[in-house]
């Protein structure tokens, strides 16, 4: 296992750990309806933020392997979440053990390609990690953004299901091995 979250930089993110610091930023992130709109569908009251930013921490601890901060190099600003977790989520088809990439950004970093740029640094990280293992994601089939970010990052999709009454697409991508 991994004791600390390994820090991965790109040209413009910095992928780190979360902070006790990061609340606010995490926490005005989840309560934008637009953020959650295809995350849940309703904005995160602060418990529940915590309580994400606790799980992100206890991830890496447990599993190895975890969500990153996302912050932008230049100034520092806060940009959102990424990162690989296993939910034992009750979905068919079934996934299970294979980690699931996720992401959030927040609502002033969108559009610029920060979440192609921050999920394609997570998996170049998960593609030594999990040994080319495959991984996996669920994307609500209105969220066009995100769709067009799995595939950029060379997810395909292997199935359409209900979770928790709400349809979702399940993508896969077969690991590589890091060179």
């Amino acid at each position: 296992m991994i004791a600390e979250v390994p820090v991965i930089e790109t040209a413009r993110l910095r992928l780190r750990g979360h902070r006790s610091a990061d609340f606010g930023d995490c926490a005005a992130m989840w309560a934008d309806p637009g953020v959650v709109r295809h995350i849940g569908g309703r904005p995160f009251p602060a418990e529940e933020v915590w309580a994400k930013i606790l799980r992100y921490a206890g991830l890496w601890s447990l599993l190895g392997y975890g969500y990153w901060a996302i912050e932008e190099k230049a100034s520092g600003r806060y940009v959102g979440d990424v990162g690989f977790a296993d939910f034992k989520r009750d979905v068919r088809p079934s996934f299970d053990g294979a980690p699931e990439i996720g992401w959030a950004l927040a609502p002033w970093a969108r559009g610029v390609g920060f979440a192609t740029e921050a999920v394609g640094a997570a998996i170049g990280w998960g593609d030594g990690y999990f040994a080319a293992a495959r991984t996996v994601c669920m994307i609500d089939p209105e969220n066009a953004a995100s769709i067009r970010v799995a595939e950029t990052c060379g997810y395909r999709e292997f199935g359409r299901t209900l979770y928790k009454n709400q349809a979702t697409i399940l993508f896969q991508r077969e690991g590589r091995v890091a060179r």
